[in-house]
This record gives structure tokens, sequence and C-alpha cells, in this order.
């Protein structure tokens, strides 16, 4: 990986896995168009990284903010995608709200898949100036491949990232784009409430620091891996649920009272934010 060759478009960079990317990209010599929907917080984010690189205020779900990425795109002679942008999901699927529905999928599915619909061509194109490939990074999750109990919507969304990038890369396998799925496993950052995070303690799971996660996404860069599912016991899960869901299904029923407890009290705080605004 010639590193210092490549220019990254980034979405979500803002966020705690966003920002840990950025810095382990720019300590590499890759320069950055970081976008999100935050001026502020994205200048703030460009100045404390090591190099030159350019912001972008713009919304992926939209049309609008899509046309303004390509465009952005296509000055700058982009290598290289890294669809990071995403929102979580924590709530029964009767307790969830329609436009959570509609935000999460928009968010972690449609936009990704929209965007490098739009970007494929520039990315083809510029394989065919540069001998060096050109290369899309899909963060995905574990939870795009074991079904987890108060996340269904974000698991859908996951499933569909995973199975769309699968897809994509046999695709695109007589091509010099090198399509990839990255999949964290929880993480410490604020895309997860303090209630999922309380449980994710409560059930013994592990949680990476973003600057792990993104180190490891350095690693799969570098060691050309098509899927790189990251931690241990959850890579394993990923496996045993492929191949043996069965397994799997009697382990997490086991801790279905733990994770319903803690949803329960998602719902309470949520109840009682909207009490205090109203």
């Amino acid at each position: 990986m010639q590193w210092q060759q490549q220019t990254c478009l980034l979405t979500g960079a803002t966020g705690g896995i966003g920002q840990a990317i950025a810095k382990a990209l720019a300590n590499k010599g890759v320069s950055l168009i970081l976008q999100g929907r935050s001026e502020s917080r994205l200048q703030q984010l460009s100045d404390s990284l090591t190099g030159e690189h350019k912001i972008l205020v713009a919304d992926i779900t939209t049309i609008q903010g899509r046309e303004k990425i390509c465009r952005m795109a296509e000055l700058n002679a982009i290598s290289m995608l890294i669809n990071n942008a995403g929102v979580g999901q924590f709530s029964l699927l009767e307790e969830t709200e329609e436009a959570v529905i509609v935000d999460t999928l928009e968010i972690n599915l449609l936009a990704p898949i929209l965007l490098i619909q739009e970007l494929l061509p520039l990315l083809q194109k510029a394989d065919q100036q540069q001998p060096a490939p050109s290369y899309v990074i899909n963060v995905g999750s574990a939870f795009g491949s074991i079904g987890f109990a108060g996340q269904s919507i974000y698991c859908a969304s996951k499933f569909g990232l995973r199975g769309f990038t699968e897809a994509l890369y046999r695709e695109l396998a007589d091509t010099n784009v090198h399509i990839s799925y990255f999949a964290p496993r929880a993480t410490a950052t604020s895309i997860n409430s303090d209630q999922a995070m309380a449980m994710n303690k409560a059930l013994g799971n592990s949680v990476d620091s973003p600057e792990s996660v993104a180190n490891a996404l350095i690693q799969q860069l570098e060691k050309g891996h098509a899927r790189l599912f990251v931690g241990f016991p959850e890579k394993l899960f990923v496996k045993i649920n492929g191949a043996f869901p069965h397994i799997v299904d009697k382990a997490l029923f086991k801790k279905l009272p733990i994770i319903k407890r803690f949803l329960r009290r998602e719902k309470d705080v949520e109840q009682t934010a909207q009490e205090v605004l109203s």
C-alpha cells in the first residue's frame, strides 16, 4: 500500500471511529476529504491532523449532498472511499419509531450503496490513469452477521451492507477497484447509548477503543483482505452463526432477560427526556 499516494474520502469523519480512522490515515500520509454535517467539528478534526486536508459539509442521505460529495471527489481525484457514517438503534421493534427505522436504513445501507454507485465511474477512471488500484471500504459490524435482540433494524442495515459488499466484491473482481468489508464489534463511541454500553458490561461483552478499531482497518488495507471481523470471540460467533445458527440462538436466548432489562431502562430514559422537553 502506497499510503502517501492515496486521497481518501471518509464519511462520518467526526464520529468516534471516524476520528480515529482519520488520524491513523493522516499519520500514514494519506490526503483526506473529511465528510460530515458539522463544519465546526470537521474543521476542528482537520486542524488536529498531520498534513493538509479538506472538509466537506454534506448530508449523504440526500441527492444534493451526494452530488456535492461527488463533485469534491472528482476535483480531488480520490483513490479511496471509506463508508464509515452510521447510526445505532437500541429498542424493541414494537417500540421503534418509523422515523428511526427509515433513518437507520438510509444512513447505514442506502446512502453507501448510492454513493458507491455514483463514485464508481470515477474510481474506475482513476484506475485507468494510474497503475495503483482504488479502494472502497464499507464499515459494517459484527451485527451484520449475528442478529441481536433489541437491534433488529441496525442488524438489518448491516446485514444488507455485508451482502451488498460481498456481491460487489465479486462483481468487480475483474477490475482494479478493491472492495472490502470491515466489521468491528462493540466500540466505545457515542453511537452506543449509555444503556447499550451498560448492557455490554453486564453481558461481559468486550468493547474496543476507536483507536484499536482504526488500527485494525489499516492492517486490513495493508494485507488486502476482502473481509475482516474484529475481536474474539465475536469472529468465532460469526462463523458458528453462519454454519450452526441454532447454537448461537441458545446462547443468546439465555441472555435475553438481561438484554430486555436494559431495553426497558432505555425506554424509561427516553420517556423522562420527553417529559422534560414537554
